[in-house]
């Protein structure tokens, strides 16, 4: 799980073709993030925002995406930090694409599984 607190945080260098992570070390320069979220049901809900905190407490409180206020409460479970707000929604979207065993691969820091997740079943034969 990728949490924030007192530790570096992390932007991907090219989040296209690598796995590479480079430290933010000044948190000024966080303009977005892109999260995951566990529903009460147990799936999974993507976003991205510019204000993280603020973005999960209305989640809690029912005012966010329709999808967690059916099936909240919801807890969060995953996040990124980018310098900029484009690359956090470039980055929802690619990882709302993904199947659930990739997002959850994601979310235990499993990165050497991600790659073979990524592989359709059509070209397994």
């Amino acid at each position: 799980m990728h949490m924030g607190g007192t530790e570096a945080l992390e932007v991907p260098i090219n989040f296209k073709k690598t796995t590479k992570f480079i430290p933010i070390i000044n948190p000024e320069m966080i303009k977005g993030y892109m999260y995951i979220l566990i529903c009460a049901d147990g799936s999974y809900y993507t976003g991205s925002t510019k204000y993280l905190r603020r973005r999960l407490a209305e989640h809690q409180n029912g005012e966010g995406a329709i999808y967690t206020r059916q099936h909240g409460p919801v807890r969060l479970v995953y996040y990124e930090a980018y310098t900029r707000i484009d690359w956090a929604f470039y980055r929802e979207k690619q990882v709302q694409g993904w199947s659930r065993a990739k997002k959850r691969a994601l979310i235990e820091g499993r990165f050497q599984d991600l790659p073979n997740l990524a592989i359709a079943y059509r070209d397994l034969e």
